[in-house]
């Protein structure tokens, strides 16, 4: 049974907890490791986001609850680097490298805030081509490690957030599938672990976690490993489905790692 979980927001950015209540229910549910990992500071898109000012305090917090509770609980201070993000990294116990967004032009748009977001930039930018959109985003997680220095590859398929609900994607064709394998290929030369991220399903958007099944199925054909992560921005979301997710990892053959 895994009793780590390494991919958790708080109120420093788009989380609903302090650091200290999230500890706590950690500590409660008998967890071993609990890794924070805030957003970086995005200038275009703050909302979301740590301030460059709450960066700083996140950091001097966290290292403060790791000293508090260390006899309880490892305590580990990470951070959710987006793609587009300039902000460094080299102080942080770990890095999970996402991508969130897709660049077109001089805009930013956020694959899962809205899904009407998704299809208006489709028109927009893409000519109604779909997999365009679905193509650029893969070519910046293609990259995703080496832009930001990446532990754990984060969301692999977030573009999908929406897609059992507003069908934008038929994440079988052909187009789809090459553009998902091309930046697996990559990412696997990496050695880096991907995320079996359960924060869509917890938050109802989804049924079945990031990435999705026929993905697992190629990171296992390909010797890669995954990681449990909640994505949790509310502490009762700590370790959400790691039970269901395991089993499906043992099903496809999936090596899981922790840090």
């Amino acid at each position: 049974m895994i009793l780590s979980d390494f991919h958790v927001h708080t109120c420093y950015c788009d989380g609903k907890d302090s650091p200290e209540d999230v500890v706590i229910e950690a500590i409660s549910r008998g967890m071993k490791k609990l890794g924070f990992s805030g957003h970086s500071y995005t200038w275009f898109d703050e909302e979301p986001c740590m301030s460059k000012d709450g960066t700083e305090e996140y950091k001097r917090e966290i290292w403060k609850l790791k000293r508090k509770y260390e006899a309880q609980i490892e305590i580990l201070c990470g951070t959710e680097q987006d793609y587009y993000s300039d902000m460094p990294v080299d102080d942080y116990d770990f890095v999970i490298g996402s991508v969130h967004y897709v660049k077109c032009g001089n805009e930013y748009i956020h694959v899962d805030h809205k899904p009407e977001m998704l299809t208006d930039a489709i028109d927009k930018y893409f000519a109604g081509d779909t997999y365009a959109l679905a193509e650029a985003y893969y070519d910046s997680v293609s990259d995703v490690v080496n832009r930001t220095h990446a532990d754990i590859i984060g969301h692999f398929d977030l573009l999908t957030k929406f897609n059992e609900q507003v069908r934008i994607f038929d994440e079988d064709n052909e187009r789809y599938v090459t553009a998902s394998n091309n930046a697996l290929d990559m990412l696997l030369k990496t050695g880096k672990p991907f995320e079996i991220n359960t924060g869509a399903v917890s938050r109802g958007y989804r049924t079945s976690p990031y990435p999705s099944e026929r993905i697992l199925k190629y990171i296992a054909e390909h010797n890669g490993t995954v990681i449990m992560s909640s994505d949790s921005h509310d502490k009762n979301n700590l370790m959400y489905a790691f039970n269901e997710c395991e089993e499906l990892a043992r099903k496809l053959g999936l090596k899981v790692v922790e840090l």
